[in-house]
C-alpha cells in the first residue's frame, strides 16, 4: 500500500486542519440538517444534542482521512455516518428512560447493518414503541452502506470491521441495562474473550469494545491493496491497545459526571486513581510502541496516539478534577509531536 500520510507532523495537521476538517463541518451539518426534520420530538432531540455536543468525536475520527487524498471525500463520508449512528444510539440508551437488553440491540442492528453493504434495511425501532424518525436512522444506514461499496478493497476488511461492530454493539447492550445487573453481565460477555488478551481486565476489555477507531483504521486500509496478514496485524495492534487507550481516556474525564449522572463509567472500576493512571500510562506506552508495527498507513497510527492523549488530556474536564489533574503529566512524556498535538488541539476548540 503506497504510503500517503504525511511524515513531518506539521504537514500532517495543516492537512487536517486545511482539507480534511472543512469536509467534516460539510458532513456533520448536512446530518444536523437532516436530524432537524425528525418529526418524534425525543428522538429529535437526541440526535441533535449527539451532533452538537459530540462533534469531536467525528472530528477525531476523521483524521484517517489526512493519511489518503485521494479517497478522503469518501472516508470522511463514511467516519462521520457511522460516527453519528453511533452517538445518536449512545444518547438514546443513555438519555432515554429505557432499560431493556433486547430494546439496545435492534437499535444496533443499523451499526451492523451500516458496515454490510448488501444488508437489507430493518425495523431498528421495533423494540422501541412508536417512533417516527422520518427515515433518519435508515438513511444514515444506506449513506455507510453506500460510501463503503466506493472503497475498493472494502470486501477484504469486512469481517474484521463487523467483528469490531459486533463487540460494540454488545456493550452497549449490556452498559445500559439495569445498573443491579450491569456489572456481573459485562464480566460474563468479556470472560469468553480475555483468554486472547493476557494481562487484560475485563473492564478494559469492555473499555476497548467502546472504540470505533478499529472500524476507521480498516477503512482507511480498503482505499488500497491489503493482505488479509495485514489486517489482522492492524487488528492486533489497535485491539486492545489503541481502542482501549482511546476510551480509558475518555472515561477518565468524564469520572465526576458519570458520577453524577449514574453512568457506568471503566476508570471507576480501578482500585485507586493511581492505579487507573498506572494503567492507562501502560497502554499509552504499549500504543505507540505498536503503532508503529502497523504495515500500512505510515505514521497515522503513531499520530493517533499522540493525538488521543492530547485531545483528552487538554480537555477542562481533566484540569478540573482532582484525580484526574495528576494523569496531565503524561503529555510531557510522549516527546515534542504530543505537545504540538496538545497546542493543535487548544487551536482546535476554538475554532470548531
Amino acid at each position: 500500500m503506497k504510503v500517503q500520510t504525511p511524515s513531518r507532523p506539521t504537514l500532517f495537521l495543516l492537512r487536517l486542519f486545511r482539507d480534511v476538517m472543512p469536509m467534516t463541518k460539510s458532513e456533520l451539518a448536512h446530518w444536523r440538517s437532516r436530524a432537524e426534520q425528525i418529526p418524534d420530538d425525543e428522538l429529535r432531540r437526541q440526535a441533535l444534542s449527539s451532533i452538537v455536543n459530540k462533534q469531536f468525536h467525528a472530528d477525531g475520527g476523521t483524521v484517517y482521512a489526512a493519511a489518503n487524498k485521494e479517497y478522503a471525500p469518501s472516508l470522511v463520508r463514511l467516519i462521520v455516518a457511522l460516527q453519528t449512528i453511533s452517538d445518536y444510539l449512545d444518547n438514546l440508551c443513555d438519555r432515554c428512560a429505557i432499560l431493556d437488553g433486547e430494546t439496545f440491540r435492534q437499535l444496533h442492528l443499523s451499526m451492523c447493518d451500516a458496515v454490510n453493504p448488501t444488508a437489507p434495511l430493518r425495523d431498528y425501532y421495533a423494540r422501541w414503541g412508536p417512533a417516527d424518525d422520518g427515515g433518519y436512522l435508515a438513511d444514515l444506514v444506506r449513506s455507510c452502506q453506500t460510501t463503503a461499496q466506493t472503497l475498493p478493497y472494502y470486501h477484504v476488511v469486512q469481517p474484521t470491521v463487523s467483528w469490531y461492530v459486533a463487540r460494540y454493539s454488545e456493550l452497549q447492550e449490556y452498559k445500559h441495562i439495569s445498573p443491579a445487573l450491569r456489572q456481573q453481565r459485562l464480566i460474563e460477555w468479556s470472560r469468553p474473550y480475555l483468554e486472547e488478551f493476557p494481562g487484560i481486565r475485563w473492564y478494559e476489555f469492555a473499555a476497548a469494545a467502546g472504540s470505533t477507531l478499529g472500524m476507521f483504521c480498516l477503512f482507511l486500509a480498503a482505499t488500497r491493496e491489503v493482505a488479509a496478514e495485514a489486517i489482522e496485524a492492524a487488528h492486533r495492534r489497535y485491539f486492545p491497545w489503541i481502542c482501549g487507550l482511546h476510551i480509558l481516556l475518555d472515561y477518565l474525564i468524564d469520572l465526576d459526571e458519570d458520577a453524577s449522572e449514574g453512568d457506568f463509567n471503566f476508570v471507576a472500576c480501578y482500585d485507586t486513581p493511581a492505579q487507573a493512571r498506572d494503567r492507562i500510562l501502560h497502554f499509552a506506552r504499549e500504543s505507540k510502541r505498536r503503532a508503529r508495527q502497523i504495515p500500512f498507513g505510515g505514521r497515522i497510527h503513531k499520530y493517533v496516539v499522540h493525538g488521543l492523549l492530547s485531545m483528552y488530556l487538554s480537555d477542562p474536564k481533566a484540569h478540573r478534577q482532582q484525580s484526574v489533574r495528576p494523569a496531565r503529566r503524561m503529555l510531557y512524556t510522549f516527546g515534542p509531536t504530543t505537545f504540538l498535538f496538545y497546542l493543535a488541539t487548544r487551536l482546535y476548540r476554538r475554532i470548531r
